[in-house]
């Protein structure tokens, strides 16, 4: 690969690094508001289906990000941009932490009743959400490659598909036990809310199957790659 090439790929890599933790960060501030994404008045357990946190729409995007990086650019690449998201989330959760216990002045727009309302659960949900986003990312990229090895390159819904729904399903089940467990959700709420967040899920990823193929090959012609090959350092 010549120089230029090289910086563009670079650049694109740090690109997609900040959209993926720029989503993940924004899902564990924002988990605290639910809507009815359905209009079918379906109940499972005491929940509507598709009855799911807001946190839910930028999350699947990190999912399609790591596997444009393990497609892309590798396991190693893709597992970088993992952990930096794990120290990103942690980061936030030290800044929620500290704006929480500093008080707020009379004439503040936003009071310390309503910032804990807004953002009192956000350490524990970060927590919980880091859990669970640990086992899911990286079994995400784990299976992925090991549908990519076993296909030899081919099938890339196959990977991408399987991928996504084993680890989402992992992270849905783990964030749901821990949210749980520490009383920011109701347990009779569990069930409909883990049925109705793995198939919103299902659902989505199966959606971006389209868009992985199309950066992939974007990717492919840019850099002149060819089937299971990756951009090395």
């Amino acid at each position: 690969m010549n120089q230029k090439n090289r910086r563009l790929a670079n650049r694109i890599y740090l690109i997609l690094a900040a959209l993926f933790i720029a989503s993940l960060v924004t899902s564990n501030l924002i988990f605290q508001k639910f809507f009815y994404w359905y209009p079918l008045a379906i109940k499972l357990f005491n929940v509507k289906l598709f009855e799911v946190s807001v946190g839910l729409l930028p999350y699947p995007i990190t999912f399609l990000i790591t596997d444009i990086l393990s497609e892309i650019y590798g396991k190693r690449k893709a597992n970088e941009v993992v952990i930096a998201g794990i120290f990103a989330s942690f980061f936030s959760l030290l800044i929620i932490y500290i704006s929480k216990e500093a008080p707020a002045t009379s004439w503040s727009v936003v009071d310390d009743s309503t910032f804990v309302t807004v953002f009192g659960a956000a350490p524990l949900a970060v927590l919980a959400s880091m859990l669970a986003y640990l086992f899911a990312q990286f079994i995400d990229i784990k299976v992925y490659h090991f549908w990519k090895n076993l296909t030899q390159g081919k099938h890339l819904w196959l990977r991408n598909n399987f991928s996504t729904f084993t680890s989402q399903f992992i992270d849905t089940l783990t964030v749901l036990v821990l949210l749980c467990s520490f009383n920011i959700i109701e347990w009779d709420k569990f069930w409909g809310l883990l049925l109705s967040g793995v198939l919103f899920k299902i659902l989505i990823a199966a959606l971006d199957t389209p868009l992985l193929y199309l950066a992939v090959y974007a990717f492919r012609k840019k850099f002149n790659l060819n089937i299971n090959e990756e951009l090395l350092d």
